[in-house]
């Protein structure tokens, strides 16, 4: 049995024996699988209603070059940051502490680690919505029984994730590739299949559809969660044999699966019109796909489905756990959560990743729409660590430090790459809209918490006079959040 050692891999317990943590070394091929791995999962195969909820053929259009050029600017964020200050480890976390401050670097890292258990939720659910089809009791995955059985996943998931780094990244490599056939497979049927008149059509977008900037607003979190993990290679990076390898595969896992995305909407406007597909169950690429070819479409995509949700959940979840396990090797998180096992396992930070995700799992019992509520929140709470990654790259562009690798002035690629990637991350939190960012404060406030535990171990003042301003903010806004869900202004 691994032997549990501390912060310092000085040995809890058991036999005298080295038990320092055994740092898995990772390729250049294996950390841009842990990109793709974790960016194709369940939002790909809720594209086609997901889109037609909100907008027709030119919206979608325009929402993907926003999109793919916004999220292009933060691959290159993530790839510059990882060659300019390569001392820096877990990537969204770490940037944000260099830049702004310890309370908002444990913001960071506490609201991306909150984003990515509430993401492996939507991940259950779309997994029983779509057994759901064939079993009703399972309803569209909020159902209790629904719940029951994604609980005994999750929990099975912990026990395969507690064996070893190592052994968990390799079966996520084989997954990833495995799943992407089933969405090529989709493309090209679709293509073969494809009406242009009911393209034509649904060029404007139905008339439930608004103005044209209000449905490309009304997409941005769809897009944002789709290509959530292009960060995945920044906060593995510890584990990359080669420091280069990190921003290399953060361009190639997002040059993988950008077209794929795009695709996948696109041509699903050519089978059906925006108002049918709209109305599809999830995963609706299945339903898609079924109008097509048949009722075995459905089938091929609903396995498919399957593999991918379960490999982007293998990925999500360990780096959750290594978000929390670097934070508190920095002693911005309680030092319990630092501990490993000697197979370099951070077992406390992965049970506490398992909790929270048991613990928004029942929660989406009382959703009115469990998995769409449970996707936006993911996305609205990734959205402030991303922000602060990408003002940080803009911080260092305008006026380096010693530590900025290459340092000096003249950084003017740097600039622009970082500007627009502040930019557009601002425009998703506007995108994003009131709901969210009050729902996101009712996380974050109470995490701090833990910030709290993490001072008094050090035997620090826990706030200074700018961290209280902060704090004031996050408390305000869990406050308006609560009333906000109390008197109905906002509903799960």
């Amino acid at each position: 049995m691994d032997q549990a050692v501390d912060s310092s891999g000085n040995p809890t317990g058991g036999t005298a024996r080295d038990t320092t943590p055994r740092t898995a070394k990772l390729t250049l091929f294996t950390l841009t699988t842990m990109v793709v791995g974790s960016m194709v999962g369940a939002g790909v195969f809720s594209l086609p209603r997901r889109f037609a909820d909100e907008t027709g053929v030119a919206g979608a259009l325009i929402a993907w070059v926003v999109a793919g050029a916004g999220m292009l600017m933060l691959a290159f964020v993530f790839q510059r940051l990882a060659l300019r200050r390569p001392d820096l480890d877990a990537g969204v976390y770490a940037y944000a502490k260099a830049g702004f401050g310890e309370y908002l670097g444990f913001f960071a890292a506490f609201g991306y680690w909150a984003s990515a258990c509430v993401g492996n939720v939507t991940y259950w659910v779309l997994i029983m919505s779509t057994v759901g089809a064939i079993a009703p009791a399972l309803g569209d995955g909020d159902t209790f029984l629904a719940i029951v059985l994604s609980s005994v996943g999750l929990w099975a998931f912990f026990l395969l994730i507690r064996r070893g780094v190592k052994e968990a990244a390799t079966i996520n490599r084989i997954v990833t590739v495995a799943k992407l056939v089933p969405i090529v497979v989709f493309v090209i049927l679709a293509l073969f299949f494809f009406k242009p008149h009911v393209f034509a059509e649904n060029w404007g977008g139905a008339d439930y559809a608004g103005s044209l900037f209000d449905q490309v607003r009304g997409t941005m979190l769809a897009t944002v969660f789709v290509f959530l993990g292009v960060e995945g290679a920044s906060v593995y990076s510890r584990h990359a044999k080669r420091r280069e390898d990190v921003g290399r595969a953060t361009i190639l896992g997002f040059l993988s699966v950008f077209a794929i995305f795009a695709s996948v909407t696109i041509v699903s406007y050519g089978i059906l019109p925006m108002s049918e597909i709209a109305e599809l169950r999830q995963p609706s690429m299945a339903g898609v796909l079924q109008e097509a070819v048949g009722t075995w479409g459905e089938v091929f995509v609903s396995v498919g489905l399957i593999i991918s949700v379960l490999g982007a959940y293998l990925a999500w979840t360990l780096m959750a756990a290594e978000v929390l396990y670097v934070a508190a090797q920095d002693e911005d998180m309680p030092r319990f959560l630092g501990r490993a096992t000697a197979d370099d396992v951070p077992v406390p930070a992965l049970l506490m990743t398992t909790i929270l995700s048991q613990i928004v799992l029942v929660i989406t019992l009382f959703s009115d729409d469990a998995f769409n509520f449970a996707l936006d929140l993911t996305s609205s709470l990734t959205l402030i660590p991303f922000l602060l990654a990408a003002a940080f790259a803009l911080k260092i562009a305008l006026r380096p430090d010693p530590r900025t690798v290459g340092g000096g002035t003249g950084f003017s690629s740097d600039l622009v790459v970082a500007a627009l990637a502040t930019v557009y991350t601002a425009f998703l939190l506007y995108a994003a809209g009131l709901k969210f960012v009050l729902v996101s404060f009712i996380f974050y406030a109470p995490a701090t918490i833990l910030f709290v535990m993490a001072r008094r171990e050090q035997g620090r003042r826990v706030f200074s006079a700018r961290e209280l301003i902060i704090l004031a903010v996050s408390v305000a806004g869990a406050v308006l959040g609560v009333v906000a869900l109390a008197a109905g202004w906002i509903s799960l």
